[in-house]
């Protein structure tokens, strides 16, 4: 039995996972020769069976695009869902009335289910976009909210999220895919210096997410992920890391049932505390899932 079979009777809780429609929300990114397996849309119906063959009973879905549109959408399918529990959405930062953009949001229909806000800050070119002080208004709105505010960086940005969690102390952070590593390269040191450096910050957490995409050949093993995974248990300690599958992007280098079978392989071994919390404790005490 793998450490997530041992989690289905409290229920795993998957805090990182994407829907979208292109007809409605149209996803540039996503480009159809590299991204073959995920040119196409992906609806709650399509995620169901993977997340709840491997014991997912909740899940988080987070915004793809910048569009306040697709947030309400999203909140409107947690709104019917019994399986999306939470919604990470978007709302433009810089706005003046950002304030009241997230609460008429929050009014909307599923607007219960809205836990946090992200904004796409790795195709940010500013090198110091989290400096500016019209975006750190708009984070302090996010957390006097009540919001958790997550972090989407490549590794090279992670010291300007450190600068803004420590000098925001009062908001919750989340960091996805673990700040994105370049996994199996020398800037690996660099990669978990920084991580600790935002980990010393005690309102962030992190993401065990998205790694499966940053290693650079397609036969990977769980062997190319535990130098991460492990920093990042060192670093955050298991009361402070979530599970999230990145699905469907993670389609693009393994299944769903594959990546939470590797992460299982890589927490064995550790007290039964540790996996509890990665799997869904930590995802439902920051997102506050219970609540909403």
């Amino acid at each position: 039995m793998t450490g997530a079979q041992q989690h289905r009777q409290t229920g795993i809780v998957d805090a990182h996972h994407h829907l979208w429609v292109r007809a409605r929300h149209p996803q540039p990114w996503i480009d159809p020769v590299t991204m073959a397996a995920i040119d196409a849309d992906f609806e709650p119906a399509d995620l169901a069976p993977p997340a709840r063959a491997a014991g997912v009973t909740a899940t988080v879905v987070v915004q793809s695009i910048a569009s306040d549109t697709e947030t309400v959408d999203l909140l409107s399918i947690a709104a019917e869902d019994t399986l999306v529990r939470g919604v990470v959405g978007w709302v433009d930062l810089t706005a003046d009335d950002v304030t009241q953009r997230l609460e008429r949001l929050r009014a909307g229909r599923g607007g219960e289910r809205l836990v946090g806000i992200r904004h796409l800050v790795q195709s940010e070119t500013d090198p110091a976009y989290l400096d500016r002080p019209d975006v750190r208004r708009g984070v302090a709105a996010v957390g006097a909210a009540g919001l958790v505010f997550d972090l989407l960086v490549r590794q090279h940005q992670l010291p300007m999220a450190v600068r803004l969690t420590r000098d925001l102390p009062e908001v919750r952070f989340v960091l996805d895919h673990l700040g994105k590593p370049a996994l199996g390269s020398l800037e690996m040191a660099e990669w978990s210096r920084d991580l600790r450096s935002l980990a010393a910050s005690p309102n962030t957490t992190a993401k065990l997410s998205g790694l499966v995409t940053e290693v650079p050949h397609p036969h990977w093993t769980p062997a190319d992920l535990r130098p991460a995974v492990e920093d990042a248990l060192d670093a955050f300690g298991p009361d402070r890391l979530m599970f999230g599958s990145d699905w469907p992007v993670c389609l693009l280098a393994s299944s769903y049932q594959r990546w939470v079978d590797t992460l299982a392989e890589l927490l064995d071994g550790r007290d039964e505390a540790d996996p509890a919390s990665i799997w869904g404790g930590t995802a439902r005490r920051v997102y506050r899932l219970e609540a909403s």
